[in-house]
């Protein structure tokens, strides 16, 4: 019975620690403009990124002269 407790109270311990650590940690959030600027233009380009490269982006286009499956 005592070993369920010691048991228990590990976990307690264990699950409170990470909960501390992940709300102390703020991921890295700047306060200044520049870098606020600096992550609102990363967002942006990750965003073209993503829609330019898009499944139905790449399988839906138009194939283009050089297509290598042409119809003759």
């Amino acid at each position: 019975m005592v070993a369920l407790g010691v048991m228990f109270g590990l976990f307690a311990v264990i699950v409170v620690s990470l909960i501390t650590v992940v709300l102390r940690r703020r991921a890295g959030v700047t306060e200044n403009a520049d870098g606020l600027l600096v992550e609102q233009d990363a967002r942006l380009r990750a965003r073209e990124q993503r829609t330019s490269c898009g499944s139905l982006t790449v399988h839906n286009s138009v194939p283009t002269m050089t297509d290598l499956y042409r119809r003759p």
